[in-house]
């Protein structure tokens, strides 16, 4: 290869969001990340969801490079309408499923979300 590829250096995950009957459904897609390390919070209305890479993570000089394993976050708006303490969280397949549920009205403020 004559010249080095330029890797990007801020990273992040796709993600599709859909709406049920009962919630809103959040697909974060990350194949080859470890459950344990990722992070899901509720503070006031940011729903924020993030990826730290486990330490010692290898860093190979890459020559070309599509995809990436690195860290991310991502961050979401909610209003009134989730049900905060309601929100659950799976990771399977590759992808971070995030399940915002519906209230009548607000109920909290603030929590952090369990992956099963």
């Amino acid at each position: 290869m004559g010249r080095p590829m330029l890797i990007r250096s801020k990273e992040r995950a796709a993600v599709n969001i859909y709406r049920t009957d009962n919630s809103y459904e959040l697909l974060v897609f990350a194949p080859g990340r470890i459950k344990e390390h990722f992070h899901i919070n509720v503070a006031g209305r940011e729903l924020r969801v993030s990826y730290t890479p486990p330490e010692g993570f290898p860093r190979p000089e890459w020559v070309l490079r599509e995809y990436s394993r690195g860290g991310f976050v991502r961050s979401f708006t909610l209003d009134g309408s989730i049900h905060v303490e309601g929100i659950t969280a799976r990771y399977e397949d590759g992808v971070l499923y995030v399940s915002l549920p519906f209230a009548a009205e607000q109920q909290g403020t603030g929590r952090a979300i369990a992956i099963a």
